[in-house]
């Protein structure tokens, strides 16, 4: 596992939109078991208003986030959008309770997914649809022909992928140019390191998701005396480690508190050594 020594701060996603790398993830912003509005609404607004004043210019969503509670809060509290400003959202789950997520491939489902989420963003363009998970019960290049009718219609710039594999990967670009996949991958989970290594090999983003997990107990002595080096928190290294490990990574690490938004933000400041990055990779 290798590392760039100086980290980038910013990103083109498709090799032209450019963003800050530590953006923002909108999942925590709903009820308890992502279903439903956020508890307090006005401070979920506030936090989202306060991300894009401090510089965010990349917030991650989903239409299955509520379910659409989510994208419409973010239009409710940030249009009309700053220019810069790339609203990724994802289709291709149902929603019939908390905790409960069903995927759901269809090409009809999709469709909707994309029209619905146009609609509750308030965009005429989604700048990055991503797709939450293949469907067994649908070949790739079904699921994938609404997004390719809508990347045709100018209603999708670009396309992701969530949760897969290399092979999955390759088949979808056998239907559509893929230019990011957000992943599983933390600092004590890294089960698709050879997705990111591929990512890396292709300009394509990697959007770690859960990126706030700081590893297992072996780890944690290290992280600490890390941290007070830095004088960081524990989910600060963390982040300063995702972002070290490779350019391409998005953060999207999300809260619901204007206080961790910030120390979230502040991560992007902290540059960890060759010898700080090696001993926490171990």
């Amino acid at each position: 596992m290798s590392s760039t020594t100086k980290s980038a701060s910013t990103f083109k996603v498709g090799g032209d939109i450019e963003i800050n790398r530590v953006g923002y993830g909108g999942m925590q912003l709903t009820g308890k078991g992502v279903w439903g509005d956020a508890p307090d609404r006005d401070t979920a607004k506030k936090v989202l208003q306060a991300a894009v004043a401090a510089g965010v210019n990349f917030i991650d969503t989903a239409d299955s986030y509520g379910p659409h509670t989510n994208e419409v809060l973010i239009a409710d509290a940030l249009y009309p959008y700053p220019k810069n400003l790339l609203i990724a959202t994802k289709g291709g789950f149902e929603r019939t309770g908390p905790n409960k997520w069903i995927v759901n491939g269809d090409p009809k489902h999709i469709k909707e997914a994309i029209e619905g989420s146009l609609k509750r963003l308030k965009l005429d363009v989604i700048d990055l649809w991503q797709l939450h998970r293949f469907d067994s019960k649908f070949p790739i290049a079904e699921t994938l022909g609404p997004v390719v009718d809508a990347v045709q219609a100018g209603k999708i710039r670009y396309v992701g992928l969530s949760e897969v594999d290399v092979k999955q990967i390759e088949s979808a670009e056998k239907v559509i140019p893929i230019v990011s996949v957000q992943n599983l991958y933390n600092l004590g989970n890294r089960q698709w390191e050879n997705v990111l290594d591929y990512t890396v090999q292709r300009g394509m983003a990697f959007i770690p998701w859960y990126p706030l997990a700081s590893g297992p107990d072996k780890l944690k002595s290290k992280i600490t005396s890390i941290a007070e080096k830095h004088q960081a928190t524990t989910a600060q290294i963390a982040l300063a480690w995702l972002a070290k490990r490779a350019s391409n990574i998005l953060l999207i690490p999300g809260t619901s508190s204007l206080e961790h938004l910030n120390e979230n933000l502040a991560a992007a400041n902290i540059e960890l050594s060759d010898e700080d990055f090696a001993a926490l990779s171990q």
